[in-house]
Formats: structure tokens, C-alpha cells, sequence
């Protein structure tokens, strides 16, 4: 994966220099990093959806910021799990509805596989 970062850099760089085109790099879902927080990491991802609405957050519990709401039925793919206080959370990526794209916190009993 290193390599494949270097020649899109390398890309960049030329297409810079050749006619000042303008190029962004988005990193992919596996140059995201698990966050510390995580207690239990799963050796696959898994994919649920969501049973009720529910608030996706910063961090593993009520104390963090909303980063948005996912709709029952939105798309969840959760990587790891967290469990502060003796409640479950889940970090992972949103993959359908409003919100899809965001990487947060979802509490776990709202997820069905």
C-alpha cells in the first residue's frame, strides 16, 4: 500500500508541475486507523443495519458529539467494539442512507446483522 501512495504522490507532483492541475487524495477505508477506544477487534468487518434511529458519535457513549443520525434500516459496517461502563459500542463506517461515508460510534443493541 506504501507504493501505491507514492506513485499517486508522484502523479500529483508531475500533474502539478506540468499544467497546474489540481488533485486530491482521499485515503481508503483501509488507511483509516482503529481508534484507541477499541476493545475487541473483529477479524472481518461486519455489515448490520440499523434497528431504530439512532445518533452516530465521536466516541464510544452519550457523552460524545452527534456527528449525525442513521435512520432504521441505514447500512453500518462495524470494525471493532467498545465497552465503557458495560455498554456496547461499535466504530465503524456508515454505508447507506444520509450519512453515508461517516466513520463514528454506534451503540451496538441498535445493530442487527
Amino acid at each position: 500500500m506504501r507504493i501505491a501512495a507514492r506513485v499517486v504522490a508522484l502523479a500529483g507532483a508531475v500533474l502539478l508541475t506540468a499544467g497546474g492541475a489540481t488533485l486530491a487524495v482521499v485515503p481508503t477505508a483501509s488507511a483509516v486507523s482503529t481508534p484507541s477506544q477499541c476493545q475487541y477487534e473483529w477479524n472481518t468487518p461486519h455489515n448490520a443495519k440499523t434497528t431504530t434511529a439512532v445518533n452516530i458519535r465521536t466516541g464510544p457513549s452519550t457523552s460524545y458529539t452527534s456527528i449525525g443520525i442513521l435512520s432504521k434500516g441505514s447500512g453500518f459496517t462495524h470494525y471493532c467494539i467498545a465497552y465503557p461502563n458495560g455498554n456496547n459500542w461499535a466504530w465503524g463506517k456508515v454505508t447507506s442512507g444520509a450519512n453515508a461515508g461517516k466513520w463514528g460510534w454506534v451503540y451496538y443493541n441498535y445493530l442487527t446483522l
